[in-house]
């Protein structure tokens, strides 16, 4: 039996992409008079089927080592190209996390696109999500690997753009797009470096190999650079980190996967990286000097939001570049840690958020307020989501940052203070969400918000549930320090910060009478932290500039330089054609007279050339 689920472990992608393929009659248009509905029974019901499998091959790999699947893909003379997937309890579990996510979201967004026209391509499109992240969670390849973050990259385009006839989601599907694509194109050339100097794509294999290697420090350098541009992209770090906040323009449930388990689909493919990173020091500072520049000013710029989405999006960077420097200090099984309790609690924030943009029809926080009195399934949700994001005992996050301070407390102690900062700004901006939604007075958006269906609360209430039993899940799979080991001033020093963000959250939000911290800042600073420190203009003045005005020079390069020659030479040809046509007279001894001419001539040269070069 466990080795028919060994065997079959692949079907898991299948899964999703043949919900995809099955609903493309009602997805173009072929299928009208059912309406769009059984679209989407048909993925709920394949994401369903996958997750039951999952459970299973999971309860067969538990205990047992990782096995390996190799599917032969191409063969040719001397080249052999295999897809390869792992069976781990890392691996299968991580499957069983984005399916169970999958599931939650398609049935939270049969309430939330309920009316939507387009209902049956969104529910294709989550199918062609889903397929490409369980994928990538099996896969012990990297060329797959690659292949797969391409078919997420294309899926975030088509998901952000979902509502095209915006011209705003356009630009964002657009933007998200290529800003991804800088990415995927030097994590192209790092593969392609990799499977020459390595002979091989496969994560077992480059282990083993990066453990026995020696380079020189340039080649190792840049081969780092290049494989770590990837996850950079997809993980929404600096400097390409603006398409995750454009793409909130997209429909809320495709947010709840891109904001829990798209983006750590790209962590993941890091921590499966880390091996051959680790034989450049400079990949690893580049990483720890990204991951820490993302995880403050993502952190500071997502106080500065007015709209809820991006907000939050904002925070999800901030919490990947903490995955980011777990990965640069080496400690792999943290950062998954942190990745899975970070995904959980983020997915729970944004179903709560959905709930009240759906209820208020709109997503700025200036124009809610007093919903908590209206919405308790949505409120309790937002809170333990909220809860469970910080470093709060007893909540999930608290145990993976525990852990992340006491791997680098002897080694790295000034990561702690990045740690702190985070949890207490990422505190401070969750209770001023919360008070900007759900204290406060009614607005007029606000006062007849009713509580939403019941197909959008059982997956919150389900959620809620698993956020709150999650430390317990962490304690049956050992997944808890020791008490005994643990530094007691780590934690105080992570408690004291999320209630020191959480303290002055209330204290500003949730008393009216004092004075709101937007108008103690002044507008510089406002306008910074809200334009995400003018990334997109410094763009505009650099890389943009650039390439526009290498593009205005070779324009004119070529009307001018390239095409004046090509029409002066058939200018010249057809003048001296013309020409020489009168020069015709049919007579064979002028011309066996004209051939004489040029040997001599020509002969005459290469002896003049001759004597030229060696006397």
């Amino acid at each position: 039996m466990n080795q028919l689920l060994y065997q079959t472990s692949w079907w898991v992608p299948v899964y999703g992409l043949a919900g995809a393929v099955l609903t493309l009659p009602w997805s173009i248009g072929l299928v009208r008079r059912t309406g769009p509905r059984p679209a989407a029974y048909i993925n709920i019901l394949m994401t369903v089927l996958a997750l039951i499998h999952t459970g299973f091959v999971l309860w067969a790999v538990w205990d047992h080592p990782p096995e390996r699947l190799l599917i032969p893909w191409l063969s040719l003379p001397g080249f052999d190209l295999w897809l390869t997937f792992v069976t781990s309890r890392t691996s299968v579990g991580a499957a069983f996390v984005i399916t169970a996510l999958s599931l939650l979201a398609q049935v939270f967004a049969l309430g939330y696109l309920e009316k939507d026209w387009a209902l049956a391509r969104f529910y294709a499109l989550m199918g062609f999500f889903e397929g490409a992240m369980t994928g990538i969670a099996l896969s012990d390849s990297l060329f797959l690997s690659y292949a797969l973050l391409e078919m997420l990259t294309l899926s975030t385009y088509l998901l952000v753009g979902f509502w095209y006839a915006q011209p705003l989601v356009v630009s964002a599907a657009r933007d998200a797009f290529l800003t991804k694509r800088v990415g995927d194109l030097l994590l192209l050339m790092g593969v392609v470096t990799l499977s020459t100097i390595a002979g091989s794509l496969d994560f077992t294999h480059l282990d083993l190999w990066a453990a026995t290697v020696q380079l020189s420090p340039t080649v190792a350098g840049f081969l780092g650079i290049a494989l770590l541009a990837g996850p950079t992209g997809k993980c929404a770090q600096f400097p390409l980190n603006l398409w995750l906040d454009e793409a909130m323009e997209g429909p809320n449930p495709a947010s709840i996967l891109r904001n829990s388990v798209v983006v750590a689909c790209g962590a993941y493919v890091l921590i499966r990286l880390e091996p051959i990173l680790a034989l450049s020091p400079l990949a690893l500072n580049v990483l720890m000097i990204l991951g820490g520049m993302t995880a403050i000013g993502a952190s500071l710029v997502a106080i500065a939001q007015i709209d809820i989405k991006r907000a939050l999006s904002h925070s999800t960077s901030a919490y990947l570049g903490l995955v980011f420097l777990a990965v640069g200090t080496q400690q792999e099984e943290i950062a998954l840690m942190l990745l899975l309790t970070h995904g959980i609690a983020k997915a729970l924030l944004f179903m709560s958020v959905g709930s009240v943009i759906l209820t208020t029809s709109t997503q700025d926080l200036t124009e809610m307020g007093g919903l908590g009195s209206r919405m308790p399934a949505t409120i309790t949700a937002y809170m333990v989501g909220a809860a469970a994001s910080i470093g709060l005992l007893p909540l999930g996050c608290f145990w993976a940052m525990l852990e992340w301070a006491q791997g680098v407390w002897a080694t790295m102690p000034w990561l702690i203070g990045i740690l702190l900062l985070v949890n207490g700004l990422t505190g401070f901006n969750l209770v001023r969400m919360f008070g900007l939604v759900f204290g406060g007075q009614p607005k007029p958006k606000t006062r007849r918000a009713p509580e939403v269906i019941w197909l959008m609360a059982l997956p919150m209430v389900t959620l809620t549930i698993v956020t709150l039993l999650l430390p317990l899940m962490l304690y049956q799979w050992r997944g808890l320090p020791d008490w005994s080991q643990v530094n007691p001033l780590t934690i105080g020093l992570l408690l004291g910060s999320g209630l020191v963000g959480c303290g002055a959250g209330v204290f500003f939000y949730l008393n009216p009478k004092v004075e709101k911290p937007v108008s103690l800042v002044g507008k510089s600073i406002r306008e910074t932290l809200a334009y995400d420190f003018c990334i997109d203009r410094l763009y505009k003045i650099s890389v943009v500039l650039g390439v526009v005005q290498g593009a205005r020079f070779t324009a004119w390069f070529d009307r001018y330089v390239v095409d004046g020659f090509v029409n002066l030479v058939g200018v010249a040809s057809i003048f001296s054609g013309e020409s020489l046509k009168y020069t015709i007279s049919g007579q064979s001894r002028n011309y066996l007279l004209t051939l004489f001419v040029g040997v001599i001539l020509a002969l005459m040269m290469l002896g003049w050339f001759y004597w030229s070069w060696y006397f």
